[in-house]
C-alpha cells in the first residue's frame, strides 16, 4: 500500500524524513580530521535507532509499528563511491583534513522510508573557505542535477529525460556520472521497487522508459565523479546486505541459520549492515546464505585514486494534489566550481522557485497523528 492520499501514510513519511535530516546534520557536524568512519556510521545507526524508538509508540490494532533503519549510514570518502560501513573490527578509514565525505542513510516508519545522503568536505576549521577544483566540480554537479530533478519531477515527466539532464549537468562540469546508480520508485517496505531512472545509460543497464504518476514516491540519487565514472568493486568487505525475498534454500550451517533468522526477524526486507548483529557470528553466517542468493549484496565501490565521487540523496513524493513533497533533503555544498551549468533550457528550470512545506504546529507526531494527505 502506497496510497498517498492517506494522510497517516504522508505523516509516517515526513516523519521518517526529519529523522534522516536531523541524524545526517549530527554526523555533518561530527565530520573531523581524526575521527573514523565506522565511528560515523555507528553514530548514524545509533541515532536513527534512538530517534525512531520515540515515534509512533501507540499500538494500532494491537500491534505494534516496525520503524528504524532503512538503509545503515555507510560514510564513504574520496574515491569510495559507496556503500562503506566497516566492521568494527576491521576499518581502518580515519579522516583527514580536505577528505571528501559523503554519508548516505535511511530511515523508516511502519515501512514508509525517507533516504538521504550529501557531500560534505572534511576540515577542521568551521569558516574554512568554500571547496575549489576537481572536488568543487563534483559536489557541484551532483548537487545542481540533484535541485533540477526535484523540479522536473512531475506528473508526465519520463526517467530518461532525468537521465539526460543528468549527463548535460555532468557536461558542464566536467564531470561523468556514476555508472550503476540508481534513482527507485520506493513502497512499504521496498527501497528498490520496478520504476527506476538511471544516472548514467550504458549497454547493460537500459531501463525501460517510464513516467512520474501521481502517488509516485522516488529515492533520487545522483552521483558525479572526477574519473571515467565505471566503479569497481574494491578489497573492502562488503557488509550491507538486503534480503531476496524470491530466492529459498535450506542452508546447512548452524551459524547461518541463527543468522538468516535474527535478520529474517530485525530486517526483513530492508537493507542491513553486519555491525548490526554480532560481527563475529554474522560474519560467519552470511557466507553460506550469499553462496545461495537468499541475500543481494552492496558491495564497496571505488573509483580511479585520485579522483573524487559526489553524491546527493532525496527522497520525493508526488502527491495526489499534484503537490510535490520533498521529505529530505541536505544543505548546499560549501564549493566554488569555475565551471557552470550552460544549457539555457536548465538554467531557466534551475532559477525557479521550489514549493516549501508548510510549516505546522502539530504536536500529533509522536502518537501518530494526521498530516495532510495532499
Amino acid at each position: 500500500m502506497n496510497d498517498l492520499s492517506n494522510a497517516d501514510i504522508v505523516t509516517k513519511y515526513r516523519c521518517a524524513g526529519d529523522i534522516a535530516n536531523s541524524v545526517l546534520t549530527a554526523i555533518i557536524e561530527a565530520i573531523k580530521p581524526g575521527v573514523k568512519a565506522v565511528e560515523l556510521c555507528k553514530r548514524g545507526d545509533d541515532l536513527v535507532e534512538e530517534a525512531t524508538s520515540k515515534v509512533y509508540n501507540v499500538k494500532k490494532g494491537g500491534k505494534k509499528v516496525e520503524k528504524g533503519s532503512a538503509f545503515p549510514t555507510c560514510i564513504s570518502v574520496n574515491h569510495c563511491c559507496g556503500h562503506y560501513s566497516p566492521l568494527t573490527s576491521e576499518d581502518d578509514v580515519t579522516l583527514v583534513e580536505g577528505d571528501v565525505v559523503k554519508i548516505d542513510l535511511g530511515v523508516h516508519v511502519d515501512g514508509y522510508i525517507g533516504v538521504v545522503a550529501h557531500t560534505h568536505v572534511c576540515t577542521a576549521d568551521a569558516a574554512a573557505p568554500p571547496v575549489t577544483g576537481k572536488k568543487a566540480d563534483a559536489m557541484m554537479a551532483a548537487w545542481t542535477a540533484s535541485e533540477l530533478a526535484h523540479r522536473m519531477f512531475k506528473e508526465g515527466c519520463k526517467n530518461t529525460e532525468v537521465t539526460d539532464m543528468i549527463a548535460k549537468v555532468a557536461e558542464a562540469y566536467g564531470c561523468t556520472p556514476l555508472e550503476g546508480v540508481l534513482s527507485h520508485q520506493m513502497k512499504k517496505h521496498v527501497i528498490d521497487a520496478n520504476k527506476m531512472i538511471v544516472n548514467k545509460v550504458n549497454e547493460e543497464n537500459k531501463p525501460k522508459e517510464v513516467t512520474i504518476e501521481k502517488g509516485d514516491v522516488f529515492s533520487m540519487d545522483i552521483a558525479m565523479s572526477t574519473g571515467e565514472g565505471k566503479p569497481k568493486v574494491g578489497e573492502k568487505r562488503c557488509t550491507v546486505f538486503k534480503r531476496d525475498l524470491e530466492e529459498k534454500y535450506s542452508l546447512k550451517m548452524k551459524a547461518s541459520r541463527a543468522f538468516f533468522s535474527e535478520v529474517n526477524a530485525r530486517f526483513p526486507t530492508l537493507p542491513f549492515t553486519l555491525r548490526a548483529g554480532d560481527e563475529r557470528a554474522w560474519r560467519m553466517g552470511v557466507v553460506e546464505c550469499v553462496k545461495h542468493n537468499l541475500f543481494v549484496e552492496y558491495p564497496v565501490l571505488y573509483e580511479k585514486d585520485n579522483e573524487f565521487v559526489a553524491q546527493v540523496k532525496f527522497t520525493v513524493a508526488l502527491l495526489p494534489s499534484g503537490n510535490v513533497a520533498r521529505t529530505t533533503s541536505s544543505p548546499p555544498p560549501v564549493a566554488n566550481s569555475e565551471k557552470s551549468l550552460t544549457d539555457e533550457a536548465l538554467v531557466a528550470l534551475l532559477a525557479t522557485e521550489v514549493a516549501k512545506k508548510k510549516k505546522k504546529n502539530n504536536k500529533k507526531k509522536k502518537a501518530g497523528g494526521g498530516e495532510g494527505g495532499d
